[in-house]
């Protein structure tokens, strides 16, 4: 089985519909897909209606999360979405993406660069706007020359010169109510240095501590030396082990199950999944 657990649509910040994403998916001969847009089951419903037979589909949602200062990612799987308190949380996150991708833009134009608000909106469609689409306006303007090199800190990266904050949640928090959902949670690329500051070994810890069920370990801004350290912190504290594409389409360079998740892991989570349950394709037809 080829599983991928970490892709984005436009429901959030790439570039495939939820449609879209779940045919490239099968047409990558991957078996099983995660849709994990940031803060936003949106894109959910049409990927079920498209998926194609052979192709399960895994639903999720990446949760915005800060503590002591450093963001870090939260990837949620099957937990319900109807569930009231964390539905509330991720609108809370998603309310203040706009405000927040508007300071993203002052800051930049503060800096001379000639961006206007209705390119990055154009970009972002019907999306929830969040920094790959002002990378994407700042390619177009040739001030960068991919997506990747705007997360720097002379542009975008956390803390980096045009950098804002948004609403995220206590990763605590976040654990307690994925849980109370009936979901499993794995704190997403914990140790992706290029994107700016990482939380330490011991907050990962706490983490674990307080219920984290496993760390995306084989990812693109992962290295070998760090995907072994985190093998052996995953050993230490009883984590499982993720692999995951993150796929946003064209917005990285990288490819649908380019990185991939041991069949066993996703037999874990998906046993340890009470809130929702993986989706058997059926909709559409996949590609020869």
């Amino acid at each position: 089985m080829r599983i991928d657990l970490h892709t984005h649509s436009t429901a959030s910040d790439g570039t495939d519909s939820p449609a879209e994403l779940v045919r490239n998916a099968a047409a990558a001969g991957l078996d099983v897909v995660a849709l994990t847009d940031h803060d936003t089951v949106r894109g959910h419903a049409e990927a079920i209606a498209a998926l194609p037979e052979g192709l399960t589909l895994v639903t999720g949602a990446e949760l915005s999360c800060r503590i002591d200062g450093v963001s870090l990612h939260m990837l949620a799987y099957l937990f319900d979405p109807d569930e009231p308190e964390l539905a509330r949380e991720r609108e809370l996150v998603r309310d203040d993406r706009v405000p927040r991708a508007r300071t993203m833009v002052g800051k930049l134009q503060a800096l001379g660069v000639p961006i206007e608000w209705e390119r990055v909106a154009r970009i972002a469609g019907d999306g929830s706007v969040g920094r790959p689409h002002i990378a994407a306006a700042l390619v177009e303007l040739g001030v960068v020359g991919s997506v990747s090199d705007a997360f720097t800190p002379d542009w975008l990266a956390n803390g980096g010169r045009a950098y804002a904050e948004k609403h995220e949640l206590d990763p605590f928090d976040a654990i307690r109510l994925v849980k109370a959902a009936g979901g499993v949670t794995v704190f997403a690329h914990p140790l992706a240095v290029k994107r700016g500051e990482v939380v330490p070994e011991s907050s990962i810890a706490r983490l674990a501590a307080a219920g984290l069920d496993g760390i995306e370990v084989d990812h693109m801004d992962h290295d070998e030396m760090t995907r072994a350290r985190l093998r052996g912190l995953a050993r230490e504290l009883g984590l499982l082990t993720t692999g995951s594409s993150d796929y946003h389409g064209t917005h990285k360079t990288v490819g649908l199950g380019e990185y991939t998740t041991d069949p066993e892991i996703y037999g874990e989570i998906t046993r340890r999944a009470t809130g929702a349950f993986p989706v058997p394709g059926a909709g559409g037809s996949r590609p020869a």
